[in-house]
């Protein structure tokens, strides 16, 4: 069985079968899917996704791009949702340097309020981070204090040598789709590199579908093409590379 580490089922693109989806996990060898807020009104809906399926938990936070949208009371908000036993993690939060849809001043104060928020609450991180590597680490590098920070580096993109140094830091590399790519050389590079027991793997559906859908909606059950993917680069058997990750997901978001 897979666990998709990382999902958006809360997106519009599944409002005509979100339901029939996620009761359909199970057969499709996918145990659980965490489902990752973007923003205040995403993150309510994962949680509200979590109350309502037993095999979906959430992770509530602000995405770099909307934080310019992030007030103390949104932050506030997150503190009470995290009362809830299935809130399990606060993501997904970082920089984003690519589009800027939000100013870089907001981007690194909210990014850096979060990161106080999850060792406040004991919660792992979720990190998003694009055209920001060096920032982004020495971000988390600097709010670690003594390793009490923890998460995953979310689709990771970077390098081996960077994925390494997060290795060091404690936290987790998640890799998705882009694996499959035919031009993802970087990508299968770190998948080789990566310990098993410092992996995970995501969907970030409805995005990023991995070959052979590439192009459509992205969903849950396509897990397995990363895992598949993934297995192969390192010549292990999907079963192997499916209880590792697994245990590692469930290790890192406290997941019983």
């Amino acid at each position: 069985m897979f666990i998709d580490s990382h999902s958006h089922l809360d997106d519009d693109r599944f409002n005509e079968d979100r339901d029939i989806l996620i009761k359909s996990l199970k057969e499709n060898k996918v145990d659980i899917a965490i489902n990752v807020g973007a923003d205040l009104e995403t993150s309510i809906n994962s949680v509200k996704l979590a109350d309502q399926y037993d095999n979906i938990y959430a992770v509530v936070g602000v995405h770099p791009h909307s934080a310019s949208e992030v007030t103390e009371d949104t932050l506030n908000q997150f503190r009470e949702m995290a009362k809830n036993k299935k809130v399990v993690a606060i993501g997904e939060i970082g920089l984003d340097f690519y589009y800027d849809n939000s100013p870089r001043d907001l981007q690194r104060k909210w990014f850096k309020e979060q990161l106080e928020l999850a060792k406040e609450l004991d919660l792992p991180v979720v990190i998003h981070s694009r055209d920001a590597t060096k920032e982004t680490f020495d971000t988390i590098k600097e709010a670690q204090d003594g390793g009490t920070l923890r998460g995953v580096m979310h689709c990771f993109s970077g390098s081996v040598e960077m994925a390494m140094e997060y290795i060091k830091l404690g936290f987790y590399i998640s890799l998705a789709g882009p694996v499959t790519f035919k031009n993802s050389r970087v990508s299968r590079e770190v998948a080789e590199a990566v310990p098993l027991d410092k992996l995970l793997i995501e969907t970030d559906c409805p995005y990023l579908t991995p070959e052979p859908y590439r192009g459509k909606r992205n969903e849950p059950m396509y897990v397995k093409y990363v895992a598949g993917k993934i297995a192969e680069i390192k010549d292990i058997s999907v079963e192997e590379l499916a209880k590792a990750t697994s245990t590692n997901t469930r290790e890192l978001f406290g997941i019983k």
